[in-house]
Formats: structure tokens, sequence, C-alpha cells
């Protein structure tokens, strides 16, 4: 763990600045260039040309910040004050070419890089999935292969695209083909809706991908759910990766693949304090597309996912 202030510095004081005013900053924290040491940072990486259906998660990051203002220092479900437990920082986009996907996922996995090690945790802001595949390479210069909890309606181990094998739907194919995941601890949470052919459920297994369906939410009690999860990834350290449309379209509209019989909010927190105790060493929200949202639903709902990853690794940094 890196040295820090004894008192992090924490969010701006909402009984003393109004949660409209000043920069928005994820839930008002300090900026990285203003603290000398830190345990947990918040990058965005507005970055979409991964997509293959609606554009739009490039302002995603920005609009969870904007989001994540009313967010309160102390979060009673897990019994942590985390921005008093550690110090927690903005640090800022990642700025990647949308030009050319070859050299975002470089400049997305050397960015990561420079903010992990020393035991500090990063939570990135998306953007479209493709950047978890970048962002697993720089885990595992740090921490070797990893288990994965991947929260989807899609199980993104597609191999290509148009011939293409950098997209939103493929990092993980790419990731398990690189070594970069621990074999037999990776799985899917949220899966549903239609897929290309049975191929799909058969190439994902094949991969070593277990799967919490959407209809397992249905059928399965919520603590039976949460204990497969759990003995699925171990005590091994753990990469948490959340596309928000894991959401049903009622709790999450604003983004670029929706699909119909998803999560409630509810449910997802609820997986996620299931977690309580486990190694996450890093973690991702993504595909927040604002244009497709409405009154705020799905930056609102990024916002508190990411308030308890963040609470998550504070109680166990």
């Amino acid at each position: 763990m890196t040295d820090k202030p004894e008192i992090p510095l924490g969010p701006v004081d909402a009984s003393v600045v109004p949660r409209w005013a000043g920069i928005a900053t994820f839930a008002r924290l300090p900026r990285l260039e203003e603290v000398s040491a830190y345990d947990v940072a918040i990058v965005g990486v507005p970055f979409d040309t991964g997509v293959s259906y609606r554009p739009g998660a490039r302002f995603g990051p920005a609009a969870i910040r904007e989001a994540s203002r009313l967010l309160r220092p102390y979060n009673p479900a897990l019994d942590v004050s985390p921005f008093a437990a550690r110090q927690v920082v903005d640090a800022g986009d990642i700025a990647a070419n949308p030009f050319h996907i070859g050299e975002a996922l470089a400049q997305v996995e050397e960015g990561a890089t420079r903010l992990i090690g020393d035991g500090r945790r990063l939570v990135t802001l998306g953007g479209d999935h493709t950047i978890a595949l970048p962002l697993l390479r720089a885990m595992h210069k740090h921490y070797g292969p990893v288990a994965l909890l991947h929260f989807d309606a899609h199980l993104d181990t597609w191999d290509t695209y148009f011939g293409e094998p950098y997209t939103h739907g493929t990092p993980f194919r790419r990731a398990t083909e690189e070594g970069l995941l621990r074999a037999a601890h990776t799985t899917h949470v949220g899966i549903r809706g239609p897929l290309y052919s049975k191929r799909d459920l058969e190439d994902d297994e094949r991969l070593g991908f277990g799967i919490v369906s959407s209809l397992d939410f249905q059928h399965r009690a919520l603590p039976e759910l949460i204990e497969r999860i759990r003995a699925r990834v171990g005590g091994h350290p753990v990469y948490v990766s959340i596309d928000i449309d894991v959401l049903d379209p009622a709790h999450a509209p604003g983004t670029g693949t929706p699909e119909a019989g998803g999560l409630t909010s509810r449910e997802l927190l609820a997986v996620l304090r299931g977690l309580d105790g486990a190694n996450i060493v890093g973690a991702d929200v993504v595909e927040v597309a604002p244009a497709y949202d409405h009154a705020q639903l799905t930056t609102i709902a990024a916002s508190h996912v990411t308030y308890d990853l963040i609470s998550l690794m504070a109680r166990h940094v």
C-alpha cells in the first residue's frame, strides 16, 4: 500500500458548497494532483469506437460524474465511510484515439498501468466495453491472471465483428487468449436475450466461463446466487467489470445495446455488497450512453454502483 495522509482529503462538503456548484469530479472528490498519495483512483475513458449498435458511451464518464454529486460520505449498507477510510481521488480521463482502436487500447493500458500498483486500486468509468481488455492487460502486469466477475446482458466473448478482433463484444475472448484471466474463475452475471446461435454458449463454456443468467435471478434465491458467484471467483484477486446494460432498460435505458428482462438496480447492488471481503483489485463501469437516458436513471444507477465498488475496496485495501 502507498503511504497516505493520516486524514484523507475528502469530498467537498455539501453543507458548505451546494452540490450543483464546483468542478464535477466523481462524488466531488479531490483531483489526483491535489494529493501526495492515494489508495483508490477513479479514471474516465471517454471512448466508444468499439460499439456495434448505438454510440454515445464516450460521454459516459462526464455524465456519471455529474450524477455522482448527490452521493454522501457514509455507506450504511457496507458500514464504511469510504472517503474517510482511504484516500480516493479523481484522476481525470485517459485520452484515447477515437479513430484507431489499436492505438486507443495501448493508450488506455499505459494510462491504467501508471495509476495502479503498490496496492492502489482503480475504478474506470467508460466508455464502451472494449476498454476492459487494456485494463485487464494493465492489471496482469501487477497481479498476474485475475478472476473475472462480469456483469452484462451479453457474453462479450465473440471472436470478431466485421472481421475486427477488438470491439465491445470481444474483450473477454481476447483476454482469455492472452492469459489475462484465471481459468475456471471467470463468470458472467445477468446474461440474457437472443444470441447468434447456440454455438455462442458452447464457445463461452469452452473458454472457461460460468454463467449466472438473468433468469437465475427469477428462479433462485439471491443469497444462493451470491454464494455461487463467490465460490466461482474464490480467494483470487478479482476484477469486476460492469456493463450497465446488465440492468433492465427500466432501470438503465441510457445504453447502447439494451435487452429486456434484466436485473434491477437493487439486485445488482445486493450482489456487489455480497462480495464484501473479496480481493477486488480493479473494476470498471461501462456502456453508459447518456443521450438515451431519461431523468438520469442510468447515470444515477452507475454512480451508485461505482460508489459501492469504492466502498468495497475501502474496506479491504
